[in-house]
């Protein structure tokens, strides 16, 4: 991976960093604010919304210091070893609480006047294609672990041919 893509990349993740303690030092405040003019009817929603959209947001961040962690072992070339999993397993699991906290807000505002349901659908289409992701790096997962595998072969090759030498 090029420097510049690194660099690149990681001037993407700073700034999402950057953009999600800004919605938690900020947004939700004011969100929190903004829900206690709910009416006594819909006041049983503020707690539920809040935690969910605070523990999505720490969800998206353990994704971007993950992805971090991989761009670094990228760059120092240790990226095809099995610490890698560590992080990889990780993004999977916080793509997968993020689909359960998505569906989670849909079960919360399902009943009731409070959205459209046609809201609930599009979040529950949005659980399943965060799903999706999490899916996709389940993929991404098992072409690392063939690469890992590959790695280490080639390296036990390599052995084998010096000892020839």
């Amino acid at each position: 991976m090029g420097k510049l893509a690194v660099a690149a990349l990681r001037g993407v993740l700073v700034v999402l960093i950057a953009g999600s303690l800004f919605v938690q030092a900020v947004m939700v405040p004011l969100l929190a604010v903004d829900m206690n003019g709910l009416s006594a009817e819909y006041a049983y929603l503020r707690t539920p919304i809040l935690v969910i959209t605070i523990l999505g947001v720490v969800a998206a961040q353990v994704v971007v210091v993950c992805v971090w962690r991989l761009v670094t072992m990228v760059r120092r070339g240790t990226v095809f070893s099995p610490a890698a999993f560590r992080y990889v397993h990780i993004v999977i699991g916080a793509f997968v609480a993020a689909a359960l906290l998505v569906f989670a807000l849909a079960v919360v505002l399902a009943p009731g006047e409070a959205v459209a349901p046609g809201v609930v659908l599009l979040l529950c289409g949005v659980v399943v294609a965060v799903l999706g992701v999490a899916l996709v790096v389940l993929v991404l997962r098992m072409l690392l672990a063939q690469a890992v595998a590959r790695d280490i072969e080639a390296a036990q090759m390599q052995a084998e041919l010096e000892e020839v030498i």
